[in-house]
């Protein structure tokens, strides 16, 4: 029997426009276990329609009468409900390395990420979404309209950041070894944030990562690059 699953999905105006960087770790997640899941577009201000949660933010996943929110223990409710499917860590170890990647990616390239893409983002989502996303984002990162001054030193920064992914993917393809897990997925919801919303390139072609990020945007069917987005 199919899984009766929902995903509660932050989009912009645009109801197909799908850029939260913690949604596609869970939509990669649901692909890489062959689940697929009903969307539901969710915007900031819409905290009432996910009440039920507990909590005020998405992605939120309800399987029958179990309701999940935050990806990483989405990704764990997944692995742990579907053992018979692909596993998402590949046992316990990979479960913990995971954590270590997907906690790495919060707390290191958002706070980079957030001053390239945070201006594009406020063009893209919802009217009754602009001055909450205006009020809430500048009281950490300042004004909106001062952060493209600092585009060029900020990608630097970003592509500084991410030396230990590149150095781990001179000696093997992937995050999580010789083919892609919720380590990878973790990390490169970063990129789809970016990819989903802004033109910006923040790569290098000859970059490790710039390869990684092409064979999982081709994974599954090329599931993430036919997302809609405002790259490409």
């Amino acid at each position: 029997m199919t899984p009766d699953l929902t995903l509660y999905d932050l989009a912009g105006a645009d109801d197909t426009l799908r850029f939260s960087p913690h949604c596609w770790k869970t939509h990669m997640a649901l692909a890489h276990k062959g689940l697929t899941a009903r969307t539901v577009p969710w915007r900031f201000t819409e905290k009432e329609k996910i009440e039920f949660s507990g909590q005020k933010l998405v992605p939120v996943l309800v399987h029958d009468q179990h309701v999940v929110s935050d990806s990483w223990r989405i990704a764990c409710y997944l692995e742990d409900t579907f053992p018979e499917r692909p596993s998402l860590f590949g046992g316990d170890g990979g479960r913990a390395v995971s954590l270590f990647a997907n906690s790495w990616a919060d707390t290191t390239l958002v706070p980079v990420l957030a001053r390239l893409l945070l201006p594009a983002i406020h063009g893209l989502i919802h009217e009754q979404d602009k001055d909450y996303f205006r009020a809430s984002r500048e009281k950490r990162f300042g004004p909106i309209e001062d952060l493209p001054s600092g585009y060029a030193e900020q990608i630097q920064a970003l592509r500084a950041a991410l030396l230990p992914l590149r150095h781990t993917l001179g000696k093997q393809p992937f995050l999580s070894g010789a083919q892609h897990g919720y380590a990878d997925y973790a990390v490169f919801g970063m990129f789809m944030w970016a990819r989903c919303t802004s033109t910006l390139e923040l790569l290098e072609p000859d970059d490790l990562v710039y390869a990684w990020r092409e064979r999982l945007l081709d994974a599954f069917d090329g599931l993430a690059r036919r997302a809609p987005a405002v790259w490409g």
